[in-house]
């Protein structure tokens, strides 16, 4: 029998993806061995398990999860360091199986310094405590015929992503032709005004084309309005694209960013949404105002049992307890409205 006895605000969880499974819901989230209890619930015991890589927690019903499984592990030869944790993995049903999206990393492998024209940009992190260089990053996508696993890499030697770009994020839909494709987030540490992009994939989830630009992330209406000084410089972030289609047509994008102003030294994160109103994945995208603050982001919309939308996002970016949260969201013809949050309970 499953066992569900923590709240979801007990649950530690960064970039959260909730799936709707026959039984209930399952959270994924990512995990590294070495810091096994930053990843379980104070006072819990699970047992840790070897490596890095991706959690799938349960629950019957959104507040109370527990029965984490490991649904996939980051292989030894793969492009990828497996000493570096997954970022944002997220399971998408996908014909008769399941697919994973997850972002990898290889430290080991340096891309050329950022440059802006013929300057060399060395970007230092907001405490000077290390400097922060182009790494190659990607996302992958993997296979299963079970929600909870095992995945395996549809190609071990390289990202879906390009393979010189840093690219994070990555999630999977199909466009107003039926199209799939893999949208991601260009890293700000690359390209310092980081991008939406997408690259299109066959059915059979190959790359099929070259990347397409989708927007930029200074395009977000409080850079846009905001007097010139030095809180208007880069960098300027995207996280955690999530097409949406409305009803009438149009697609939103959830998307997430900083926004200056707050007295935390990086900056707001805050949830936000790209509006296309021709309902072309390739737009053109019109910025909308925030949809969640408070440090809280990187969301996903879920569809429960009930058929009631929700939107999933963590709260706590860049400090010791970060946890997921459930908002009520109600999707018009012109834009998503968050109406309320749901769990924790207000």
């Amino acid at each position: 029998m499953r066992a569900h006895p923590h709240a979801l605000d007990e649950v530690p969880c960064h970039d959260p993806y909730v799936l709707a499974v026959e039984d209930g819901y399952l959270l994924y989230t990512s995990f590294d061995s070495r810091r096994w209890a930053h990843h379980i619930p104070d006072g819990s015991d699970y047992a840790a398990p070897v490596g890095t890589g991706v959690l799938a927690w349960w629950s019957p019903d959104l507040h109370t999860w527990g029965s984490p499984e490991v649904v996939f592990t980051v292989p030894d030869g793969a492009w990828a360091s497996p000493d570096a944790a997954p970022w944002a993995p997220e399971v998408h049903a996908w014909g008769d199986r399941f697919v994973l999206a997850t972002t990898l990393h290889a430290p080991q492998d340096p891309l050329p310094p950022t440059r802006q024209r013929g300057t060399v940009v060395d970007l230092i992190g907001a405490a000077g405590e290390h400097t922060l260089r182009p790494i190659r990053r990607g996302t992958v996508l993997a296979v299963a015929d079970d929600p909870r696993g095992p995945f395996e890499l549809l190609d071990p030697s390289a990202p879906h992503t390009p393979g010189d770009f840093m690219a994070l994020d990555g999630t999977l839909v199909r466009d107003e032709h039926g199209t799939p494709w893999l949208v991601y987030a260009h890293e700000w540490v690359q390209v310092l005004d980081g991008t939406m992009e997408a690259v299109p994939l066959t059915e059979e989830l190959a790359v099929a084309g070259a990347p397409v630009h989708l927007f930029r992330a200074s395009e977000a209406p409080w850079f846009t309005a905001i007097t010139p000084s030095t809180q208007a410089l880069a960098p300027y972030v995207t996280d955690g694209p999530q097409p949406y289609r409305l009803p009438g047509g149009a697609l939103a994008m959830l998307w997430a960013s900083y926004r200056p102003g707050s007295d935390v030294v990086t900056g707001e994160y805050v949830e936000t949404q790209a509006i296309s109103p021709s309902g072309s994945l390739l737009g053109p995208w019109q910025q909308g105002e925030v949809l969640v603050a408070g440090n809280a982001g990187h969301g996903m919309l879920l569809t429960t049992h009930d058929g009631e939308l929700v939107l999933v996002l963590h709260r706590g970016m860049n400090t010791p307890r970060v946890r997921a949260e459930v908002h009520d969201v109600v999707a018009t013809p012109t834009g998503l409205r968050v109406v309320g949050r749901r769990v924790p309970a207000m």
